[in-house]
C-alpha cells in the first residue's frame, strides 16, 4: 500500500476523519503510533512515518496511543483492491485462524504457499501474518479492558491469549502499563461509564458514511421470524455457538462513526468471533469512499451512488443460514420465502435457552445442518426439488465439504455442484455469506431490468457492462437493487 508522506501529514494536521483507518502515524521521538484524528499536538513532519496498519506499527516497535485508541480505529482489516488473497487471509485471521494455528495452514486455506503469503502481507500491509494476529489480540484486549467489566482472566481468554501470564506480559510490553492500570486510567477518565456484567457492550467502528436506513430497507423484508428482528434503529437476533445460546443487538449511534453492539453470551472466549461475525454482517470493513469513487465514474451508476452514500453489502451471521434462506427465495416472492423460513425455524429450530431469561419475541435459534440434513422438509410446503437442495446443502456443511474457498470462482463452482443451486444462488451466497466483493448474480432479472426497464439486458450484456465495476461488482448490485426496489 503506497502512502504519500505529504498527503498523510496534511491529513494529520487537519485531523481529517476520512483518513481514519487508512493509515497510522508512527512518531519516531515518542515511539507511539496514532490514528490520523488523534487530539494530541501534531508531531513535526520529520518525526513522522506513515504505516498502512496497526500491525506494521507494532512490528516496527511502536506502541498504541492511549488518547486516540487505535483499537477502535475503523477498517483495520479492510478489503485491498488487487489483493483478494490478502483480504481473505485477513478475514480468516480475524476469525482466529492464527490463534492456535500456523501460517502454513492459513496459506493452504487461501490456496498458496506460506512464503508467498508472507510476501503479499509485507507488500500490502508492511507486516507479517503473525504480527497482524498478535496486534489484533492486543487491540481487542485493550477494547475489552476499556469498554467492559470483564475480569482480566476473561479479557485474556476472550482476546485469544493462551495464558494470563502471556497476556499480562504482552500488555505491559505494549502499553508500558499493566492491564489493571489501563482499566484504572480509563475509569478515571470516564467515570460515567459503568458497564454491567450481565451483558457486554462494545463499539463497532466503521469508515463513514454509513447508510443504516438502506441496510434496514434491505434486511427488514428478509428477517427470519423467531430468529431476527429489525427496526429503524436496531437489529437483534438469537445466536448459537458450540451448542450455547445467546443474543446480540446492534444499533446505530447518531453522529458517531461506530455501531453499538450488546452481546449476551455465556462463554467469554466466544466474544471475539461474535464481534467479527457482526462486523461482517454489517460490512464494517468496507472502504466505502474508495468503492463509491470507483463506481460513480460510470454514468450508469453515478446518480445511484450519490443517492445512497455509505451503502454496504449486508452480510450474514451464519453462512449456512444465509444459504438456506437464498434457496428458499428461489423463484418466489420475498414475503413467501420469509414465511417458509419461519416455518422451518418453528419446526426444526431449538428453543432459545438463555442463562438469564429475557422478554423477547425471538424464541428460537436457526436449525443446525445436521438436523436439516435428515428432515422431511416437504411437510413445510417446500417442493421436492427445493427440499432436496436444502438437505444436500445441509449434508455438505455437516460433513465439512464446504469450508474455505481460495477465490470467488472456486466458491461458485463448489456451490453449483450441489443439487438445486444455480449461478444466481451461488453468487448471492458468495456476495453476502462469503463476503466476496466481486460476486455478481448477473442472471438476476432485477439487475438486468434496472439498467434497461423496457428491454432487459441479457446476462452477457450485463456482464460486459459490469467489467468496469470490478472488483466491487457486489456493491454495484446493491446500488442497482436498492435504487429500483429489491427482489430476491
Amino acid at each position: 500500500m503506497k502512502l504519500d508522506h505529504e498527503t498523510c501529514y496534511r491529513a494529520v494536521q487537519a485531523r481529517d476523519r476520512r483518513f481514519d483507518g487508512r493509515f497510522f502515524t508512527a512518531v519516531l521521538t515518542t515511539k507511539i503510533y496514532c490514528r490520523p484524528i488523534c487530539p494530541a499536538p501534531t508531531p513535526k513532519r520529520e518525526n513522522c512515518i506513515f504505516l498502512p496498519c496497526a500491525a506494521a506499527a507494532h512490528e516496527n516497535g511502536f506502541r498504541p496511543c492511549l488518547r486516540c485508541r487505535p483499537e477502535i480505529s475503523p477498517g483495520l482489516f479492510a478489503q485491498f483492491e488487487g489483493a483478494a488473497v490478502v483480504s481473505r487471509a485477513l478475514n480468516l485471521i480475524a476469525e482466529g485462524a492464527l490463534d492456535d494455528g500456523k501460517v502454513a495452514d492459513l496459506a493452504e486455506q487461501v490456496g498458496m504457499g506460506d512464503r508467498h503469503l508472507r510476501r503479499l502481507f509485507t507488500q500490502h500491509l508492511g507486516a507479517s501474518p503473525l504480527a497482524v494476529a498478535q496486534t489484533r489480540r492486543i487491540l481487542f484486549a485493550k477494547q475489552l479492558i476499556d469498554e467492559t467489566s470483564l475480569s482480566m482472566t476473561d479479557v485474556a481468554m476472550a482476546a485469544g491469549f493462551m495464558s494470563i501470564r502471556r497476556f499480562n506480559e504482552t500488555m505491559q510490553k505494549t502499553y508500558q502499563r499493566s492491564p489493571r492500570e489501563l482499566r484504572r486510567i480509563h475509569v478515571a477518565e470516564n467515570p460515567e461509564n459503568s458497564p454491567t456484567p450481565a451483558e457486554i457492550t462494545l463499539k463497532l467502528p466503521f469508515n463513514p458514511p454509513y447508510h443504516w436506513a438502506a441496510l434496514v430497507r434491505f434486511l427488514a423484508p428478509r428477517v427470519i421470524p423467531g430468529v431476527e428482528a429489525v427496526g429503524s434503529d436496531f437489529y437483534c437476533r438469537t445466536i448459537c455457538l458450540d451448542g450455547l445460546h445467546g443474543m446480540v443487538e446492534v444499533r446505530p449511534v447518531e453522529g458517531q462513526n461506530h455501531l453499538l453492539a450488546r452481546i449476551r453470551f455465556p462463554k467469554v472466549v466466544a466474544i471475539a468471533p461474535i464481534v467479527e461475525r457482526l462486523r461482517r454482517l454489517f460490512d464494517l470493513n468496507a472502504n466505502v469512499t474508495e468503492i463509491a469513487a470507483h463506481l460513480e465514474r460510470d454514468p450508469q451508476l453515478c446518480d445511484r451512488v450519490a443517492a445512497l452514500p455509505g451503502l454496504r453489502v449486508p452480510g450474514a451471521w451464519d453462512s449456512f443460514e444465509l444459504a438456506v434462506r437464498a434457496i428458499l427465495g428461489q423463484q418466489i416472492s420475498v414475503a413467501a420465502a420469509t414465511k417458509l423460513a419461519g416455518r422451518l425455524v418453528e419446526a426444526y429450530g431449538e428453543p432459545l435457552n438463555l442463562e438469564t431469561p429475557t422478554e423477547t419475541p425471538l424464541q428460537r435459534v436457526f436449525p443446525h445442518p445436521e438436523v436439516l440434513a435428515i428432515a422431511d422438509l416437504t411437510q413445510l410446503g417446500l417442493t421436492r426439488a427445493r427440499a432436496k437442495a436444502i438437505s444436500s446443502l445441509a449434508t455438505a456443511v455437516a460433513e465439512g465439504q464446504l469450508h474455505h474457498f481460495a477465490n470467488l470462482e472456486s466458491a461458485v463452482h463448489a456451490l453449483c455442484e450441489l443439487p438445486g443451486i444455480g449461478e444466481w444462488t451461488a453468487h448471492y451466497i458468495a456476495m453476502r455469506a462469503l463476503r466476496e466483493p466481486d460476486a455478481f448474480p448477473a442472471t438476476d432479472l432485477g439487475l438486468r431490468r434496472s439498467l434497461s426497464p423496457d428491454n432487459p439486458l441479457t446476462k452477457t450484456q450485463l456482464l460486459e457492462m459490469a467489467q468496469f465495476w470490478r472488483p466491487w461488482r457486489a456493491y454495484a448490485a446493491m446500488y442497482l437493487w436498492l435504487s429500483e426496489g429489491v427482489k430476491e
